[in-house]
């Protein structure tokens, strides 16, 4: 592995382990208490801080992905080069996992703490909700989709430069606003892997959906992303222009 490589995949490992960490965190160890007041909207709150604040530390290392849909997203839509794709992902799940395993460590040290669902995503009987496979699967490819489109968006030539963290930040607040109570939020494959290997087997035989769901969410969007923003492509954080065929 390259320099330039071993670069962008610590910056992708640390920029997931802080959104897992930042975001299910919120959810485990604050909102699991009524009297601090930060309920749905300070877990939606989170998850918008966490990649705010990691796309300016470390996004102009790799791009700042935090997240395998993103990754495939943006490889769809020609924004991301091939030999990036799994290097990415893989940093993103261990990132996601190794930050996950910290916070248990952390919210365990509290005498009689159970897991519980351990800010893990699910359908049905899981489901915060208790809403059915299709509410969850039509909820997680739309807000999946609408992210990469902002993500897409909001780093395109013609977009306001260096500002691109803000939209997409907040936009992650938006998603969670709108989905914590059907699915717990995902739109993020590796957040959900990581959470789930702790939760226990029932969310495990669950990931499924919120690896398949915001993986085609993501990818629509990309795909619909040579169309609209025809004149551009990006690869990583460097616009260029796209040669006609």
């Amino acid at each position: 592995m390259g320099h330039d490589l071993k670069r962008r995949t610590a910056a992708e490992f640390f920029g997931t382990f802080w959104l897992t960490f930042g975001g299910c965190g919120a959810a485990v160890l604050s909102a699991a208490f009524p009297e601090l007041g930060i309920g749905f909207a300070g877990v939606a709150l989170a998850f918008g801080l966490t990649v705010l604040s990691m796309a300016y530390a470390v996004g102009h290392i790799s791009g700042g992905h935090f997240n395998p849909a993103v990754t495939l997203g943006l490889w769809a839509s020609g924004r991301c080069a091939n030999k990036h794709v799994v290097p990415y992902i893989l940093a993103q799940l261990i990132g996601a996992v190794v930050a996950a395993g910290a916070l248990y460590l952390i919210a365990s040290g509290k005498a009689g703490w159970v897991p519980k669902g351990f800010a893990s995503n699910g359908y049905g009987d899981l489901s915060p909700g208790k809403y059915g496979l299709a509410a969850c699967l039509v909820t997680e490819v739309l807000m999946t989709f609408f992210f990469l489109m902002i993500i897409i968006g909001s780093t395109s030539k013609g977009a306001a430069s260096g500002f691109a963290g803000i939209p997409i930040g907040f936009a992650l607040v938006l998603i969670h606003l709108v989905s914590i109570p059907v699915t717990n939020t995902s739109v993020n494959p590796a957040r959900s892997t990581g959470v789930a290997l702790f939760a226990g087997s029932e969310y495990v035989a669950q990931l499924w959906l919120f690896w398949l769901a915001p993986i085609a969410g993501a990818m629509i969007a990309g795909a619909l992303a040579w169309w609209l923003y025809e004149d551009t492509k990006i690869v990583d954080t460097v616009v260029v222009e796209r040669r006609a065929a």
